[in-house]
């Protein structure tokens, strides 16, 4: 098995993965400047919870977006494993040709996404995945990475609203009762959480006039699924998508062993 980590802004997945299931797939908080010690017993304690022990671990591979975590987590990984980890980034082989101005600018884990929705589905793919951010990548009929759509994602939409105003509360994210709200809290769950959704149907809609046909849809992300009773296109719901994106490119870039 590999261990994978993904590096996003506000958490850190960590998951065990092999071609033939996967283990676990856990998050933890992203803090800049904590010591890569306590990384790394945070990695052991989740480890020990799922029985797997470090010498399980034949190799492991990271995405990241938060460049000055990259040391951090690397060496929490080493202290506890003995292994250097791979990281997706320049050089690394993905199996995608991408067809953006520039390529490098394209997140780590749009492109982990990508090989994770072409390991499972045939293309063309859009892919929706709800973190920070909103993204939505597009892979044409030819495995093509042709771009896609970055907007405010819905916990970032949500903290905007409350904070930008003086009299809107803070609220927890629900599914609201009614579209038309008979309160200001069920107002805002209907605005946010509806409005976000037909934001995502509006852009899956143009995205397919553009391509000309009607592609595979994957959603991922864990708030994804409360947008989901509102999408009107057929979507599938695979929250370990990035899971197995990592694991992909770990066996692209690994010789094999004879």
């Amino acid at each position: 098995m590999i261990l994978a980590v993904d590096i996003a802004n506000l958490t850190i997945s960590i998951g065990c993965i092999d071609d033939t299931r996967t283990y676990f797939w856990e998050r933890i908080t992203t803090v800049i400047g904590k010591p890569n010690l306590e990384y790394a017993i945070s990695l052991k304690t989740i480890l020990d919870i799922y029985g797997i022990s470090p010498s399980d671990i034949e190799g492991a591979i990271i995405s990241s977006v938060v460049p000055p975590l990259n040391r951090t987590l690397s060496e929490a990984i080493r202290k506890i494993t003995g292994i250097r980890p791979r990281f997706v980034g320049s050089g690394i082989k993905t199996g995608l040709n991408i067809r953006m101005d520039n390529p490098r600018s394209v997140g780590s884990d749009m492109i982990v996404n990508a090989v994770g929705a072409l390991r499972e589905h045939k293309p063309p793919i859009i892919i929706v995945d709800t973190g920070t951010a909103t993204t939505i990548s597009v892979i044409d009929k030819d495995c093509n990475y042709i771009g896609g759509c970055i907007l405010p994602g819905l916990r970032l939409s949500l903290d905007a609203l409350c904070s930008g105003t003086a009299q809107l509360p803070k609220i927890s994210l629900e599914a609201p009762k009614h579209i038309i709200g008979k309160n200001t809290e069920d107002s805002m769950r209907s605005g946010v959480i509806c409005g976000h959704a037909d934001m995502i149907n509006g852009l899956i809609t143009r995205i397919e006039q553009e391509l000309g046909c009607e592609p595979a849809i994957i959603a991922t992300g864990g708030i994804v699924q409360l947008l989901l009773p509102y999408m009107n296109h057929p979507i599938v719901y695979d929250g370990t998508l990035l899971l197995k994106g990592l694991l992909e490119l770990y066996r692209k870039n690994t010789p094999a062993v004879s």
